[in-house]
Order: C-alpha cells, then sequence, then structure tokens
C-alpha cells in the first residue's frame, strides 16, 4: 500500500458548529469475536468532543427559531459535563452567556473545559445527586429571567438524533446488514431519535439498551415520579452512584420515556462500571480509539452481544465522547506518570541520557 494522501472535504466552513455531526463509522480489527463484524460510531469527532454537541445545537438553533431563546440572554442548564462543553461550543460561536450546574462529584477536566469556553460553573453537592443539579439549574432560570435548555425533557433532543444520528447510520449501512445497535442513555435523546428509524426503516436491526448494573433505573420497574412539566420530581430509588459519567443520572429522563413507552429496544443489559474501564483501556491500547468510561460500557454490552450473536451478524456500538476529559477519573487509575521499572530500564540500554532510578 503507497502513502496515505487526502483532498479536503470539498468544502469550507463558515462555523465550527457546521463540523457537528456526520462521524465516523469505524471497524473494530482486533479485539472483536471472529463469527462477527463490530463498527463503532465515533462521537468523539464533533468539535467538542461529543455526542452531546448534536442536542446542544438543536436545543439553541430551535429556540432561537421560535423566539424562546432572546439575543443575549443568558442559558442554563444542568449536565454531567458533554452536555455542558457542547453548550459552552455553541454559546460562544452565538455570543450566549452560559451558565452551568454541575455536581461536584464530576471529573475536574469537565468543569474546566466549560470555564475555558467562557461559561459559569455552579457546583452543586454531591450527595444531592443530579437531582440537586437540576433543582439549581431550574431555581437560577426561574430568578433571573435566564433560558433553562432542559435536555432531559425537550423534544429538540431526540429529534436531532432522528434527523442526524440515524439519517448518518441508514447512509453508512445502506445496503449493507446491521443486526445489533448498541447504546446507553443518558438523557435517553440518542435511544430515542435513533429508535424511531431504525423501527421503521430497519426493523430487523435489534435494539440493545445499556445502564450501570449497580444504578439500573429501568430494569428495576419503578416508575419515576414526574413533576407537571415532565421532570423529575425526585430522584430515582433504585438509583446508586457509579462512575460512567454522562450514564444514568439519578432519574429516568422524559426524554427517555419515550423508548420505554413505544418499546424502541429489544433487549436492557445491565453492565458493571468496572467492565466499562476494562473495554475502554482495551479499545485504546489494542485499536487506538481513544474513549470515555461510558463508551468503554456500551462496547462491553456490545462484546457481550457478539458473543452469543450469529456468525456474519453486524453490530454496531455508540462512543459518545473522547477519553481526555476522563484524567482525573477511575479510568485513569494505575497509569503511571513517571517512568516505571520496565521503561526505566529502557532508558538505561542505551547510553545516551541514561536515566538513575528514583
Amino acid at each position: 500500500m503507497g502513502i496515505r494522501k487526502t483532498s479536503g472535504r470539498g468544502r469550507l466552513y463558515s462555523s465550527v458548529l457546521d463540523t457537528i455531526g456526520d462521524t465516523p463509522v469505524i471497524k473494530i480489527n482486533r479485539i472483536a469475536p471472529d463469527h462477527v463484524t463490530v463498527y463503532v460510531k465515533a462521537e468523539a469527532y464533533n468539535p467538542a468532543g461529543s455526542v452531546k454537541d448534536r442536542l446542544a445545537l438543536n436545543i439553541i438553533e430551535a429556540a432561537e427559531r421560535d423566539g424562546r431563546l432572546k439575543p443575549g440572554q443568558t442559558v442554563v442548564e444542568a449536565t454531567s459535563g458533554n452536555t455542558g462543553i457542547g453548550l459552552a461550543m455553541v454559546c460562544a460561536a452565538k455570543g450566549y452567556p452560559l451558565v452551568v450546574t454541575m455536581a461536584d462529584s464530576f471529573s475536574i477536566e469537565r468543569r474546566k473545559l466549560m470555564r475555558f469556553l467562557g461559561a459559569k460553573v455552579i457546583l452543586t453537592p454531591r450527595a444531592l445527586k443530579g437531582f440537586g443539579m437540576y433543582a439549581k439549574a431550574k431555581e437560577l432560570a426561574e430568578a433571573n429571567g435566564w433560558f433553562l435548555a432542559r435536555q432531559f425533557e425537550t423534544a429538540d433532543n431526540a429529534a436531532i438524533h432522528e434527523n442526524t444520528t440515524a439519517q448518518e447510520i441508514l447512509g453508512d449501512f445502506a445496503g449493507q446488514r446491521l443486526d445489533y445497535f448498541v447504546s446507553g442513555y443518558g438523557t435517553g435523546g440518542t435511544i430515542s431519535g435513533v429508535g424511531r428509524v431504525l423501527r421503521k426503516e430497519r426493523p430487523e436491526t435489534k435494539i440493545i439498551l445499556t445502564e450501570p448494573a449497580n444504578a439500573a433505573l429501568v430494569t428495576s420497574g419503578t416508575a419515576q415520579e414526574r413533576s407537571i412539566d415532565g421532570g423529575p420530581a425526585s430522584s430515582h430509588p433504585a438509583f446508586e452512584p457509579h462512575p460512567i459519567q454522562g450514564w444514568t443520572p439519578d432519574f429516568i429522563p422524559l426524554v427517555l420515556q419515550e423508548t420505554l413507552d413505544n418499546a424502541y429496544y429489544d433487549e436492557l443489559i445491565p453492565i458493571p462500571g468496572p467492565q466499562g474501564i476494562a473495554w475502554s483501556k482495551r479499545l485504546a491500547a489494542e485499536e487506538g480509539i481513544f474513549t470515555g468510561i461510558s463508551a468503554g460500557a456500551t462496547f462491553a454490552v456490545a462484546m457481550k452481544v457478539a458473543e452469543e450473536a450469529p456468525a456474519g451478524s453486524v453490530i454496531l456500538a455508540m462512543l459518545p465522547d473522547t477519553g481526555e476529559r476522563y484524567l482525573s477519573t477511575p479510568l485513569f487509575e494505575g497509569i503511571a506518570e513517571d517512568m516505571t521499572d520496565e521503561e526505566v530500564a529502557l532508558s538505561q540500554s542505551t547510553p545516551t541520557a541514561r536515566m538513575a532510578a528514583e
């Protein structure tokens, strides 16, 4: 094979926002079972590094179109990080102030990224869980007349996945098999938007939903208590803290409820957080695909599906984000900052710049 060449995208972009979407579907070559073909949809290729760039853009642009968001009005939202980062990018590009509320249990990198993009970040006590940061965002919006993004309830969330993510999947797999689609949920926007389309256009595709094993809200069968606007009225009783940041807040979002009510999934497979971490590390070290814990957890479920899938099956797993916003989380525990003994030995094996072990 000769040297790789590129020729550009054939267009010039008028804004960073125009680069959102059209993320690549990538084949897994080394760690998938031989009897199936596994692909991943790598949402880290969005400009702010996650699938939430899609909903952030649509929430703002839909509100601009119908007049809910006024020029220069402050936007406020509760987020575990990726939606806030996406909103910070969108608001920076469009000139809106942004205030984010986030539980202080989420990674430090997330709050720094949002502040770097110009947002203000209000931290809420981790003991109040996701419901606490949600309530704080609502309070700030009501007290100040700010625009509340409402990612967990707005129809603009699933709509963008119906019109972009799902259409990209249809296009990339046109004329080819797609036997399984695997996704976790945070707000539920991806699974609801893609589910609408796959049920209609690719009914043969089995949709696999996943959630943390120790915070299996959907699996519990307990309905979410809701306020009159569809938001959570309280924390869900089945919730426990889990390491899969971006997945499964301590309530069942209204956006996800569409999937539950309309049976947009064929099987629900809970996954322990440590398995997500392990598969994220394998994706990086053995495939060169750098993802976060939620992506690792989704891929872990895809591997479980692959084990039992008939020969020749084709599986697609959503990878929601990049791994760089997990540096201070358990994902990077055990990754040395200084040279390991093996690295010291390699350094000392040749004469130039030998270093003594500390």
